[in-house]
């Protein structure tokens, strides 16, 4: 009786041993936070020197990039600069580490003049090149830049894709299916390194013209695919005491520029809410993993091209 009587009592002194060992073990905060502190290094690095991902808010890019779709931006093809750094910390300026020239075709992230937003936009004018638009048409180096008219494009309507009847007038229809598209009329665009792809542009206004210019070293010259929808390189900047900015003000400096879109990784279409099954159900699953590199054609002669891909 003894025995077992000893046995217990070591056992509850045992216990009591190391639940005073738990109570007396302390979270080391320091640690913790130090953790923290260089895993945000790590993403923030990353961010600036790598890649980052991006969110398109606005139709400018139609029909190559819709409101809603999620893509990744190369940080590094054209080298770094102030704009390079997260969230735009650092002061503007002209230095550029590693500089290189975006090709025409290539979709890219400026930034305006006095403004410290993300543009997207596509690359049509290098450094050196004499530009103006006509009637909506680019003319590059005197030479006008091939639009093929190409069958309409049906894009889904839903929340983030409204079809306006203001913006897109008559376009919005309805499909035998049921299914609501906006119905836009669509041209081929070639430039002179063979880059092809999409563009909309289904009115006449004010940004159709733009006086010839040539184009300063270490500048490009922007636009959007989506041409009566997009403040680029052909609108006015809006002054810094403004507080949105608008157009890109004429050339942007290589060194305003933040990267190279690469691709989309998934795109939703509006209709997501606090509801888990919306996540899934929101999703449009037919843009996942699309490439933003332009197609390349094979330039059979002066003004034409045939197309080796016609993957958009």
């Amino acid at each position: 009786m003894t025995t077992g009587s000893n046995t217990v009592t070591n056992e509850l002194k045992n216990e009591n041993l190391h639940a005073q060992g738990d109570e007396g073990e302390k979270v080391n905060w320091l640690a913790e936070l130090r953790g923290l502190a260089l895993m945000l290094l790590a993403v923030l690095v990353f961010h600036t020197f790598v890649a980052k991902p991006f969110y398109i808010p606005s139709p400018s890019m139609m029909p190559n990039l819709l409101e809603g779709d999620r893509l990744v931006v190369s940080k590094y093809p054209y080298g770094w600069s102030w704009v390079s750094a997260s969230f735009h910390v650092l002061p503007r300026s002209k230095t550029r580490i590693w500089p290189a020239t975006p090709e025409y075709g290539d979709i890219v992230v400026p930034v305006p003049p006095h403004h410290d937003v993300d543009y997207i936009k596509r690359v049509v004018g290098l450094p050196g090149d004499r530009l103006a638009v006509v009637g909506g048409q680019i003319i590059l180096n005197g030479v006008p830049v091939p639009q093929a008219v190409e069958p309409a494009i049906h894009i889904p309507i839903d929340p983030n894709n409204t079809c306006d009847e203001f913006d897109y007038p008559g376009m919005a229809i309805t499909r035998q299916s049921g299914e609501r598209v906006c119905e836009m009329p669509t041209y081929r665009e070639t430039l002179p390194n063979g880059a092809t792809y999409l563009i909309i542009d289904h009115r006449r206004q004010a940004l159709d013209d733009y006086p010839e210019i040539t184009i300063p070293a270490g500048h490009v010259f922007l636009m959007g695919d989506n041409r009566d929808h997009s403040s680029d390189s052909r609108a006015p900047a809006a002054p810094a005491d403004l507080p949105e900015s608008t157009g890109l003000g004429g050339p942007v400096p290589l060194e305003n520029i933040g990267g190279r879109a690469e691709f989309i990784t998934f795109s939703l279409d509006g209709t997501t809410t606090w509801n888990p099954i919306s996540w899934w159900t929101s999703l449009r699953g037919d843009r996942a993993w699309t490439t933003l590199r332009p197609a390349k054609a094979r330039i059979a002669s002066a003004g034409s091209a045939s197309s080796e891909n016609n993957d958009e």
